[in-house]
């Protein structure tokens, strides 16, 4: 059991199903008080029914004070696990970019600035970040997603290091393909890439528990995304060609 987890209250955004669910499912299981929330009211309360938790429904970064309010006060955990897989290249609209960078992004912003304050004043909180491995790398296919998934580690690095010498304790999982709704509909390019090393959320679930328990900012249930980090950062110009290669793959088997 990690530290701290027993009763502690968490919430889970995007929690009606995939990673959201298995992380919901995780922290009720290790004994905490866990409050679902999800766009789809249905999905939020059936797994609220499921783990004994609280269902609140809504659009995530708007729902922080009424998830606060049904904990008794105090959020303990926070995890921004909503996300929005968005398809497209540069062409893709100035709505389709914003939607991501909304959700993907700036949902996190929004809660981090209803959430420090009172972390801050009480030297504590924890912050989770369901990111992707397409926030280290990138993604053939998904400008979009790409793009803020980045935006989305960068702004967990940040609050790291600005904050974790008061007590807030940051995660970003970055995980590659994860048996989802999400992966389902992520057409030829997923197909390709993320299918064939996918995992279960449970995985997803336990490799942040296992991150937790070692006080690791960066949570990787494929391990193999250290190596292709390290890559793209040591020899970027071999690692884009790499993904060109694939980029390549794709475009011939459409």
């Amino acid at each position: 059991m990690v530290e701290a987890v027993q009763d502690a209250g968490v919430v889970v955004t995007g929690a009606g199903g995939g990673i959201g669910a298995a992380l919901a499912r995780r922290f009720a299981a290790e004994g905490a008080r866990v409050v679902v929330n999800d766009l789809d009211a249905g999905r939020a309360e059936a797994v609220a029914g499921e783990i004994g938790g609280i269902a609140v429904p809504g659009d995530a970064s708007a729902t922080v004070a009424e998830a606060r309010d049904a904990l008794g006060g105090t959020i303990d955990v926070y995890c921004a696990n909503a996300g929005l897989a968005s398809a497209g290249s540069e062409a893709a609209d100035e709505e389709a970019w914003a939607r991501a960078w909304d959700v993907n992004v700036m949902a996190h912003v929004r809660a981090a600035g209803t959430l420090l304050p009172a972390w801050l004043e009480r030297g504590g909180g924890r912050f989770v970040s369901t990111v992707s491995a397409a926030g280290l790398l990138t993604m053939i296919g998904a400008a979009p997603y790409s793009v803020t998934k980045h935006g989305a580690y960068a702004f967990a690095e940040w609050l790291s290091l600005t904050y974790r010498h008061r007590g807030i304790k940051v995660h970003a999982i970055c995980p590659q393909g994860v048996r989802t709704d999400m992966l389902a509909g992520s057409g030829s390019a997923g197909d390709l890439v993320l299918q064939p090393t996918a995992i279960e959320p449970e995985d997803v679930a336990e490799a942040l528990f296992k991150g937790m328990a070692e006080d690791r900012f960066l949570i990787l249930p494929h391990p193999e995304v250290a190596g292709f980090y390290q890559a793209r950062a040591t020899h970027p110009d071999r690692w884009l060609r790499n993904m060109n290669h694939i980029q390549r793959t794709w475009e011939g088997n459409r």
